[in-house]
């Protein structure tokens, strides 16, 4: 059995352990610093641990570095400022409703990653494949339901929708950038883009934030501890996230990331105090059958 085959799997859970903690990091931090600086720590601070990857990477593979062309700019822009616009999304609507529940509206993305590759990037979706994403995606929604209340309204479930979306596009903004780095291992394609995209969204927004509220600059350098490690657990998720991407389609890579919803209920239950309902061990049950059907076809 080819390493790609099972490899991917690996990696996308690493990933997905890391991302769940960098959220939970990134969520305590909006209190002092606002959700673009939150936003920004994880792209700040994360730089150059994304540069001990990439030379971890130099060393380990003796591959050399890429020589990108014009296309992998134009699918790193997409995929770095999807996500910028993606991070800044999942946190505002975080700051309304309960922390699983804004993933739940978040991890509605594997159909729309499954679109959005199909048609940028023409990766095929299988039967088995579509209909793994279909019942996960089944279970999310079921995690999501909730009675609408006047106090909560639909702002929450907007966002968390909208962030889906952009974290789907800038899957398929990095799965696509590093496809074009054919002339190197797949290792070190991963670990320069992580480095390309963090350096990317670390400076836009950082520009952003000088020119509208310098302030937060300050705070952000004032709150360095949990600052630094939001950013190693976000270039570390990161890089989990490409050298999965590099091995399997984006939909498949985003449709196993639902277990993530799984790790966000446990930061739930145990580091928030938060109760399981029934409804959500039945969307639990859901997502863990539609992986399992996912992983099996594969």
């Amino acid at each position: 059995m080819p390493a790609s085959s099972y490899l991917w799997i690996v990696f996308t859970l690493v990933a997905a352990a890391a991302q769940t903690l960098r959220n939970a990091t990134q969520r305590h931090l909006t209190a002092t610093v606002g959700t673009a600086g939150a936003t920004l720590v994880r792209f700040l601070f994360g730089g150059p641990f994304g540069l001990l990857f990439l030379l971890a990477a130099l060393v380990a593979t003796g591959a050399p570095l890429p020589q990108p062309g014009g296309v992998y700019w134009a699918w790193i822009l997409l995929g770095g400022l999807a996500q910028t616009f993606a991070t800044a999304l999942m946190l505002m609507a975080m700051n309304d409703r309960s922390f699983v529940v804004v993933y739940a509206y978040i991890k509605t993305e594997p159909v729309q990653v499954a679109l959005f590759g199909l048609i940028l990037l023409g990766d095929k979706v299988t039967l088995p494949m579509a209909v793994a994403i279909l019942i996960a995606t089944a279970g999310v929604l079921v995690m999501s339901y909730r009675p609408a209340t006047a106090r909560d309204g639909l702002k929450p479930a907007l966002l968390g929708l909208a962030a889906g979306a952009m974290f789907g596009l800038s899957a398929i903004g990095f799965r696509g950038a590093i496809l074009t780095l054919n002339d190197t291992s797949y290792p070190m394609a991963a670990s320069f883009s992580v480095v390309m995209g963090l350096a990317l969204q670390a400076v836009v927004l950082s520009v952003y934030l000088w020119l509208r509220s310098p302030g937060v600059m300050s705070a952000i350098l004032r709150e360095w501890r949990p600052s630094l490690l939001a950013g190693f657990l976000g270039a570390f998720a990161s890089l989990f996230w490409f050298l999965a991407f590099a091995l399997a389609t984006a939909a498949s890579v985003r449709t196993l990331a639902l277990v993530e919803v799984l790790f966000a209920q446990a930061v739930s239950v145990f580091g928030f105090k938060q109760r399981t309902t029934t409804r959500e061990l039945l969307g639990i049950a859901l997502i863990v059958v539609g992986v399992a059907l996912l992983v099996g076809s594969s």
